[in-house]
């Protein structure tokens, strides 16, 4: 299995490398690894300080990591931070993250580059994030004794873990100090297979939203736009997720729409444009940097559609919304739904949302409804829109739910070990 995995890895890269010329992700994945090791060696030499390392696969994780990385800083400002990414879009927006000192692409997970980067490197702890297990990494920071962690993992029996074949992915499991799982269901799991390295911290992700909701960023652009207006926000949508929209907004007077892609290169912005040609329709990126008069307060007011065509706000312009839409779940699973819920804000998604706990929580609560088809989007923002008692209440069902799963970086604090 350790040829298989180690073969598969290789032929990824490959992948990768013959797909940089058609494929900017592709690209940026391949060129990102060339000489890595190397690269790292050089801008760690002569570093004398304790490093922890942190491994995210992309932005999702990296903001669950985020809370616990700053409290750090906080706690233990002589420890240096080392991140790392798995994925393009993660490396590429945070590369110059404040709170880390070096930011790096993950190595490959081969033998080699595991015992060559865990030597350059030589942290003092190691945290990964939800669902990162790389089999050689791990194998050698076991070997080596390092003390490494996971955050916020969640488990379900349908993983490789708990399969049949799973006594070589299982392996992985023993290798962490402890892991801090989300739920009860994935401490049990776990027990069923003998792994009782775990404890149950929640997710740290709540107290990431709270955080952003806490620092109460303006955007002024979106603020003006929205003023006075029942307004819904769609975060991180996808071409299925923007036909429903669109096929509901030709049926509503007097609704706004802020639309937040997950996708924004230039010609997918096109494409929604097109798909909203009948509206005024304004891109965020054209008024960012103007200063609002007048008569832009007029332009604004008047557009019923307002693309955010930029990354890296979409948590802060939740607080705009009546209702949010999060996109993904006619695809492989929803995006982000805290960061909405968290402004007190009802939620509506597609139906791939079951890998996810504070979804499935908040369905079954009403703070938040899956659809499936036109007719249940049309239905359910109908109920939230219109009737604002409904929406007040779906609304302060998220609010709360956020608060009380509040305090997952304060427990992992309490029980991480770093050496002095």
């Amino acid at each position: 299995m350790n040829f298989i995995y180690n073969t598969g890895l290789r032929l990824y890269l490959t992948a990768a490398k013959f797909m940089s010329p058609f494929n900017n992700k592709a690209k940026l994945f391949y060129n990102g690894r060339r000489d890595l090791i190397s690269t790292i060696k050089e801008r760690l030499a002569g570093n004398s300080a304790k490093i922890i390392w942190v491994h995210c696969s992309s932005v999702g994780e990296f903001e669950q990591a985020r809370p616990l990385i700053e409290r750090l800083r906080e706690l233990r400002p002589e420890l240096k931070v080392l991140l790392t990414f798995f994925s393009p879009s993660g490396y590429e927006l945070r590369k110059n993250y404040q709170h880390a000192d070096w930011v790096f692409y993950l190595p490959m997970d081969t033998s080699s580059n595991a015992k060559a980067f865990v030597e350059a490197v030589n942290p003092t702890a190691v945290v990964f994030i939800k669902y990162e297990f790389w089999y050689n990494y791990l194998r050698e920071l076991k070997k080596r004794g390092i003390p490494t962690y996971i955050i916020s993992a969640i488990f379900r029996k349908d993983q490789m873990f708990f399969r049949w074949y799973g006594s070589f992915f299982r392996k992985m499991l023993s290798a962490y100090h402890l892991m801090f799982v989300q739920d009860e269901n994935s401490l049990n799991l776990l027990k069923s297979i003998g792994i009782n390295n775990t404890v149950i911290c929640g997710d740290t992700r709540f107290d990431r939203v709270h955080e952003i909701t806490s620092n109460n960023v303006q955007i002024e652009v979106v603020e003006k736009f929205a003023d006075g207006f029942t307004t819904l926000i769609a975060g991180s949508s996808w071409e299925p997720d923007e036909k429903l929209i669109a096929d509901y907004f030709e049926s509503v007077q007097n609704l706004k729409l802020v639309l937040a892609p997950h996708e924004v290169s230039p010609d997918n912005i096109k494409r929604i444009e097109t798909l909203f040609a009948n509206y005024k329709v304004i891109r965020y990126s054209h008024l960012k940097d103007v200063k609002i008069d007048p008569r832009l307060e007029v332009r604004l007011r008047e557009s019923r559609i307002l693309i955010i065509d930029t990354i890296g706000i979409l948590s802060s312009v939740y607080r705009y919304a009546s209702v949010a839409y999060v996109g993904g779940g006619f695809g492989v699973g929803i995006h982000n739904i805290l960061e909405a819920a968290t402004y007190g804000v009802p939620v509506v998604f597609g139906p791939k949302f079951q890998k996810f706990k504070e979804a499935r929580d908040l369905v079954d609560c009403k703070g938040a409804f899956s659809i499936k088809t036109q007719l249940e989007l049309n239905k359910v923002l109908d109920d939230l829109l219109i009737n604002e008692e409904n929406r007040k209440t779906a609304g302060a069902i998220c609010g709360s739910y956020v608060k009380e799963n509040l305090g997952a970086t304060s427990k992992i604090l309490s029980h991480l070990k770093i050496d002095s």
